[in-house]
């Protein structure tokens, strides 16, 4: 049977006012204390002994991470030992010379870049000083460990991105050289292990970095180092992204004016866009991927340690 208006208004009178009972019962109830707020995020962060918590029976927490230069070192080996195979592979001498001609516009692109970091991270270093020495009150000593970090960061991420651009340029020719023998496998297992050996650097380089902090910087300066590392990874991998995607398109655009203008194909040799246009793929598929994925990775570290050492409260259970 449908209820009346006079029922359905009494109805909502009565749930607005156990509403405001409520409210004016949660504004009376002391609020639960909190911890205060401590200014400067994880540059906060100390870490615990390494040594007191122990693994499969008598290994300790620092042996254990000391294995881990083991794994880092065997990675790096075998990026390397992939590096060198792709080298060595046979191409076609026209075509070897194509590739490092695009290697060497590649350098340039990357030069140029260098610069542009070092001069955004003129301004980053400024805002950092202002923020943690003034603002957060650090001494300077960790200021400086942030800066310095921070560079390292940036060197990470621009390293990464190099030694990708590097590959991938021996791995473009030797690729059009295997694809003549018209075997299908060549042409997509040297591009594989092109991948295979800038992502085992890529972890190898970024996990070896951190655990350097983690064994061997004082537990009480490791978040610096962490937030640090952090702020220059973003950084170097958001400008190499952003500047890479804006320079392939752009060079995309002038290979298909002169096709449009003067009536040359994309990609003849006569176009004097070709080599921008391969430069701009490597630039934007290769140099900002491999900065992205170093970032990507050190950062979510970061997060991960971070979350560890604020969300447990027991020590031996942090490490």
């Amino acid at each position: 049977m449908p209820c009346s208006p006079g029922a359905s208004g009494a109805k909502s009178s009565r749930a607005f006012f156990a509403l405001l009972i409520l409210l004016i019962l949660a504004a009376l109830l002391p609020a639960p204390a909190f911890a205060q707020h401590q200014p400067g995020g994880e540059a906060n962060l100390i870490l615990p002994p390494l040594d007191q918590a122990t693994f499969l029976g008598s290994i300790n927490g620092r042996a254990l991470l000391m294995a881990g230069l083991v794994v880092c070192a065997l990675g790096l080996v075998f990026g390397l030992v992939i590096y060198k195979q792709l080298r060595n592979m046979p191409v076609h001498a026209a075509m070897k010379e194509i590739s490092e001609l695009i290697y060497e516009t590649c350098k340039t692109y990357l030069l140029t870049q260098g610069r542009f970091l070092l001069i955004l991270e003129l301004f980053i270093g400024l805002i950092i000083v202002v923020y943690f020495k003034f603002l957060v009150h650090f001494d300077w000593f960790k200021v400086f460990v942030i800066l310095l970090f921070s560079l390292i960061g940036i060197g990470g991420s621009y390293g990464v991105a190099w030694f990708g651009i590097r590959v991938n340029t021996f791995a473009n020719s030797r690729t059009a050289f295997a694809s003549l023998t018209g075997k299908p496998y060549p042409c997509y297992a040297i591009p594989l292990k092109a991948g295979m050996s800038i992502g085992m650097m890529l972890i190898s380089v970024e996990l070896l970095l951190m655990l350097c902090i983690l064994l061997f910087i004082p537990g009480d300066y490791a978040g610096p180092c962490f937030i640090g590392f952090a702020i220059g990874e973003s950084l170097g991998a958001a400008a190499l992204r952003v500047a890479g995607g804006i320079f392939t398109k752009i060079a995309d655009i002038g290979a298909d004016l002169m096709k449009i203008v003067f009536k040359i194909k994309e990609d003849d040799a006569r176009n004097p866009g070709v080599i921008a246009d391969c430069t701009g793929d490597n630039a934007g598929d290769s140099v900002g991927p491999s900065a992205d994925g170093f970032e990507t990775y050190g950062v979510t570290g970061v997060a991960l340690i971070s979350f560890i050492l604020l969300a447990v409260n027991d020590d031996l259970v942090k490490v």
